[in-house]
């Protein structure tokens, strides 16, 4: 064997085995501690707040608690099972994520690299400034961008794109008047009707959720000349036996084991008519349906460090960036809360990743270098390392997930002994 092999080698040898020595020092989850977590989805269900749910405990890459609630649909009363399929809506955004930097890992993509480089129409994009005319009425006036919105903007939510539920009033009515859901519509076409918008902030300066990752959809299709979905499945889903994730369900089997709302989620039934009506949209932000057992393989990739079962899907370095707070100190972003991944975060590429304890006292549950993120269907995952640790609730309820959210992720930390519960 030649030196430099032996010597590298010998360093993954090292690195495995004080992974190993590490996590094994770790405790498991208590098992008293997680009936808690039964009885709590229990009573949701049986209370009529839930229709059902799935919550999977993963640690050192073996379930160590995996159970199902309720049922699937209260009008066919199907009860939940492991190929349960789930609208994860916003759970989207970090699997589009990681093609984008698999991408930018080969060269094919950068993260300087202009949006307008492959949709043209942004070369022209405006941002939109309130301004306060002498008579005290407000007009919008129209400037240029301080520097083009490029991938990294997309990819950070910096690119001054917004949705159109968030911001100003001008931003709301902007949006709408636009009418940017009319008829059919595939991604480049969504792309251009969003180009032709005003940005609502000076791009880098400000994280504010929206459909940058609709757009960075685009870009990821023009770049390897496939369909979003095609381009997926090939580099991600089919490699990590993501057998279920897709964008439309084409079987009646896929659609009779589809999880649905309760009647009496609004929100969720009128997103599920939205998607419905447009099939020709692969929305790389919020359009995914997946299973509780495929996300769970995609998120134990991320503990892994951008590895699975043999397969490397990022190299260190780029995993390292995808993974680290853009947006903190020196960056010169400033944050719109709403929707934020909350106290103690920043957000790296498509993932929100724990920085500090925050400033709430006692500290939300949790631990530094955490990454997770959710969505507005409810559904929800985690990954900490320091505890050799994925977590996964699927769920479908809008009325409810501000509610169940931190609170699941309370009773899942709560399952560890008080220090290793909070930073």
């Amino acid at each position: 064997m030649k030196r430099r092999e032996f010597l590298v080698g010998a360093t993954m040898l090292a690195g495995t085995m004080a992974r190993s020595r590490a996590t094994a020092d770790i405790p498991a989850p208590a098992p008293d501690k997680l009936q808690r977590i039964t009885a709590f989805f229990e009573n949701e269900v049986t209370n009529g707040r839930l229709p059902g749910a799935m919550v999977l405990i993963q640690q050192h890459g073996k379930p160590v608690y995996f159970k199902l609630f309720g049922v699937r649909d209260v009008r066919t009363r199907l009860s939940m099972t492991p190929d349960t399929i789930f609208s994860v809506h916003s759970m989207s955004k970090p699997i589009t994520s990681l093609l984008a930097m698999m991408l930018i890992d080969e060269g094919k993509l950068a993260l300087t690299d202009p949006v307008a480089k492959y949709i043209p129409l942004f070369a022209d994009t405006k941002v939109g400034v309130e301004v306060t005319k002498p008579d005290g009425s407000m007009v919008l006036d129209m400037v240029p961008p301080v520097h083009p919105v490029t991938i990294q903007d997309l990819m950070r939510h910096t690119s001054g794109i917004s949705y159109d539920y968030i911001g100003g009033r001008w931003v709301e009515l902007a949006y709408r008047a636009a009418n940017i859901f009319a008829g059919p519509f595939n991604n480049r076409e969504f792309a251009d009707r969003i180009a032709r918008l005003p940005l609502a902030r000076q791009p880098g300066t400000l994280w504010r959720y929206g459909h940058s990752t609709d757009v960075l959809g685009c870009v990821i299709e023009i770049v390897t000349k496939q369909t979003l979905y095609e381009a997926l499945k090939q580099r991600i889903f089919d490699p990590l036996g993501m057998t279920s994730t897709k964008f439309v369900l084409t079987t009646p089997d896929e659609i009779e084991r589809m999880a649905r709302p309760l009647p009496s989620d609004p929100i969720l039934l009128d997103a599920e008519r939205d998607r419905l009506a447009h099939p020709e949209w692969q929305s790389g932000g919020g359009g995914l349906l997946s299973t509780i057992t495929d996300y769970q393989r995609f998120a134990q990739m991320l503990l892994n460090g951008g590895e699975f079962d043999g397969k490397r899907y990022l190299s260190p370095a780029a995993f390292k960036d995808m993974t680290t707070d853009q947006i903190g100190p020196g960056s010169g972003v400033d944050r719109d809360y709403f929707y934020f991944p909350g106290d103690g975060f920043g957000y790296g590429y498509g993932l929100a990743v724990r920085t500090d304890p925050g400033n709430a006292k006692p500290p939300p549950a949790g631990s530094i270098g955490e990454l997770k993120w959710d969505s507005g269907s409810g559904t929800y995952f985690g990954v900490d390392p320091r505890l050799d640790m994925v977590y996964v609730l699927m769920q479908q309820t809008q009325n409810e997930r501000g509610r169940i959210t931190p609170a699941f992720k309370e009773l899942v930390y709560g399952t560890f002994p008080p220090e290793l519960s909070r930073p």
